[in-house]
């Protein structure tokens, strides 16, 4: 299987474009933008160094603009 998104650091930056349309979808912790660590096919959303929300990369690719950290 082709890989989504190598393991490593990015900045996840939310489509959506209000805090309550981000919180209705359940990601509202990672509103604007938070960084994002890939390892294993899982994403983990960190503020301040610590973990606040995570999902499978595919979720992620699917739902965020991501570059990379």
């Amino acid at each position: 299987m082709r890989e989504v998104l190598p393991d490593g650091e990015y900045w996840a930056t939310c489509r959506e474009r209000t805090r309550i349309a981000a919180s209705a979808n359940g990601y509202g912790a990672v509103f604007p933008q938070a960084k994002m660590t890939v390892a294993d096919g899982w994403a983990t959303f960190t503020r301040n160094g610590e973990p606040v929300w995570d999902c499978s990369v595919r979720f992620a690719v699917a739902h965020f603009d991501i570059q990379p950290a």
